[in-house]
């Protein structure tokens, strides 16, 4: 993650171009290129989210376990928060700082391992195959942004590759499982919309730093109550999943994600995540030991001439 300037490092929230005293400000010239590597790498990191939580399940509880992965990311976070003395957002943030905390900290994280606890990594990589189109589609409505027709046709065409790869990996079943699933997709869409927005106008690590921070009156009881009522096995897997799910996908995956969405889009950003379902179709193979079908490589070319075409897109 790339280092704050001392002028971002003095204030939470630096100042929209629209607000400057000057007048109109110049120009965005951010890399774009920057803005993909990071969003990227976020993508990396939800990828294993799955694996990650399916290890956690094997010695903690659902609940347990979600409310243990956002206390120790709140603490992460915190502790950056205060160790940078950073003050706290305007009033006005705290309210898109709520979505984002309802979205992504809790919502997402508690109705996908209530999910994987009878679904298959596999299973639930279909509701990811459908969380860009949906992104796109709240920025739409939260932001007015409007991609063109070709931007459409490609993220259309990469959740159809995505859904028709990882419903065949599943073996077509629906279970009782996509309930939580479909929720969890909305509340997530909603989350990165909200999310890259404020990204817009303070850094992305204070984004979901906050967000974390301001679900600690919830997760510190909550984690306290659900370890006492569910049993708890300590093994290498579990413990490793637990930390991940916490450092890497609570905190520093969402930190260079909302980076890179607020660098080239959000709509643009959320077509990375086509190839979030297949590389954690991967980390499923290496990590858990499932098996792939020889249709994986030719929609993983499917799925990246759509990207390719997203990123060359207006939005």
């Amino acid at each position: 993650m790339r280092a704050e300037s001392s002028a971002i490092v003095r204030s939470s929230v630096a100042i929209p171009a629209a607000e400057t005293a000057t007048g109109p400000a110049a120009p965005d010239h951010r890399p774009r290129t920057g803005g993909t590597l990071q969003a990227a790498l976020g993508v990396t990191a939800f990828s294993l989210t799955f694996p990650a939580t399916a290890w956690g399940l094997e010695g903690f509880g659902a609940w347990s376990l979600v409310a243990v992965r956002s206390a120790l990311a709140a603490v992460i976070a915190g502790s950056c928060l205060l160790a940078l003395r950073i003050p706290l957002p305007d009033r006005r943030h705290w309210a898109g700082l709520a979505v984002v905390a309802a979205g992504v900290v809790v919502g997402f994280p508690l109705l996908t391992t209530l999910a994987l606890r009878t679904s298959t990594t596999a299973h639930a990589a279909v509701v990811v195959g459908l969380l860009p189109l949906t992104t796109a589609l709240f920025s739409a409505l939260r932001m007015g942004t409007r991609p063109s027709r070709t931007f459409w046709t490609a993220a259309l065409a990469g959740a159809a590759a995505v859904l028709a790869f990882t419903v065949t990996q599943s073996g077509g079943a629906l279970t009782t499982a996509d309930l939580y699933l479909f929720a969890a997709l909305l509340v997530c869409a909603a989350g990165y919309t909200e999310g890259g927005r404020l990204a817009r106008v303070m850094p992305g690590w204070q984004v979901i730093g906050w967000a974390l921070v301001l679900c600690l009156p919830l997760s510190v009881p909550g984690a306290l109550l659900a370890l006492s009522y569910e049993p708890v096995q300590l093994t290498a897997h579990s413990v490793a999943g637990l930390l991940w799910v916490a450092a890497g996908s609570q905190f520093l995956g969402l930190v260079v994600w909302y980076r890179g969405m607020a660098a080239i889009g959000i709509p643009k950003a959320s077509q990375l995540q086509l190839a979030q379902p297949l590389l954690t179709l991967v980390w499923s193979v290496l990590l858990l030991g499932e098996q792939l079908t020889p249709a994986a490589p030719l929609t993983a070319a499917a799925v990246l001439v759509c990207i390719a075409v997203t990123q060359r897109t207006s939005a």
